[in-house]
C-alpha cells in the first residue's frame, strides 16, 4: 500500500493550542514600560501597531487556499494558525487604542501605515504573492519570537506586559510553518518567496522605523542625545535587532529552507511550563 506524505511538516505531538487571554495594560502603556527608555518602548509599540491589519492579511493570504489543501493534519493546522492570528490582531487592536489615547498618538494614523501596505500588496500581487509574503514575514515573527522566549530585551519588564509578549511569541513559534506548508503544498516556488521576503521586509522596517520616530517626535524625545544613542544600540550594537536576527533571517534564503530547520519546540515546553506554575 502507498504511503501519501502529509503536506504538513509541523512536528507530530504539537497542536495549535487558540488561547483566550486578555490583558489590562492601561498602566504601563502610560509610561516608557521597556527599561524606562523612550526608544526601546517605542519600537515596540510601533511593532503592535503592525499586528491588527498584518495578521488579518495573514488570514486572508492562507485562507485563499482552504479548499486546494487536501492533507487532513495541514487543514487542521491553518484552523489553528486563523483562531490563534484571530485572537492576537483583537488583543494588539486593544492595547493600540489603550496606547493612543493615553499618550495623545494618532493610531489611525499609525495603523494606516500597514494597512496602506496591504492593500498595495493586494492590488499589485497575486493570491500566491500574498502567501509568499506571509511565509516571509512569519519567518521574521519566528526569529522574534525565538529571542524574546530566550529573553531578549523582556525580561525585565511588567509582568502583564511580559506576558502578553510571550503569549504571542510562543504561539508564533508554534504556527510558524503553517503558511509555508501551504505555499509549498500549492506549488509556490523559491524564487517568488525569496523576492517577497526582500520587498516585504523593507517595506515593513521603514513603517516600523516611520512610527517609532513618530511617537519620539509626539513626545519630545525624537532629537535628544540619550535617544538617539539607545536607537543607534538597540538596532546596530552587540544584542541590538540587526546582529541579533541577521543569521537567521538569512536562513530563509537556502532553498531547502524549511521553518522547522530550527526545532526550538524547548522554548514552547519552558513557556508552558512557567505559564502553568
Amino acid at each position: 500500500m502507498t504511503v501519501i506524505a502529509s503536506a504538513s511538516r509541523m512536528p507530530e505531538g504539537m497542536n495549535l493550542e487558540v488561547r483566550n487571554i486578555r490583558f489590562e495594560l492601561s498602566e504601563q502603556l502610560s509610561k516608557d514600560w521597556l527599561d524606562n527608555d523612550p526608544f526601546k518602548t517605542a519600537f515596540f509599540n510601533a511593532l503592535s501597531m503592525t499586528f491588527p491589519d498584518g495578521e488579518r492579511f495573514f488570514i486572508d493570504s492562507v485562507r485563499h487556499y482552504k479548499d486546494e489543501v487536501k492533507d487532513p493534519k495541514l487543514k487542521k493546522e491553518m484552523s489553528g494558525f486563523f483562531g490563534q492570528e484571530g485572537m492576537h490582531s483583537r488583543e494588539h487592536l486593544t492595547y493600540n487604542k489603550a496606547l493612543c489615547d493615553l499618550r495623545g498618538y494618532n493610531q489611525e494614523k499609525m495603523e494606516g501605515r500597514t494597512k496602506n501596505m496591504v492593500r498595495l500588496g493586494q492590488k499589485k500581487m497575486s493570491p500566491v504573492g500574498h502567501l509568499a509574503a506571509t511565509c516571509g514575514v512569519e519567518h521574521i515573527t519566528a526569529i522574534f519570537a525565538d529571542k524574546v522566549l530566550n529573553g531578549w530585551m523582556l525580561s525585565e519588564v511588567d509582568s502583564q506586559m511580559r506576558s502578553l509578549w510571550k503569549w504571542h511569541a510562543a504561539e508564533e513559534l508554534e504556527h510558524k510553518s503553517v503558511a509555508f506548508d501551504v505555499y509549498i503544498d500549492i506549488g509556490g516556488n523559491y524564487k517568488v518567496r525569496k523576492l517577497t521576503l526582500r520587498m516585504f521586509t523593507i517595506h515593513f522596517l521603514w513603517n516600523l522605523l516611520a512610527n517609532t520616530a513618530y511617537m519620539l517626535r509626539k513626545d519630545k524625545k525624537l532629537w535628544k542625545w540619550s535617544t538617539l544613542k539607545s536607537g543607534f544600540k538597540f538596532l546596530f550594537a552587540k544584542g541590538g535587532v540587526l546582529r541579533e536576527f541577521r543569521a537567521d533571517y538569512l536562513t530563509y534564503f537556502d532553498p531547502d529552507f524549511h521553518p522547522w530547520d530550527d526545532d526550538n519546540r524547548h522554548l514552547l515546553e519552558s513557556w508552558k511550563a512557567a505559564r502553568a506554575a
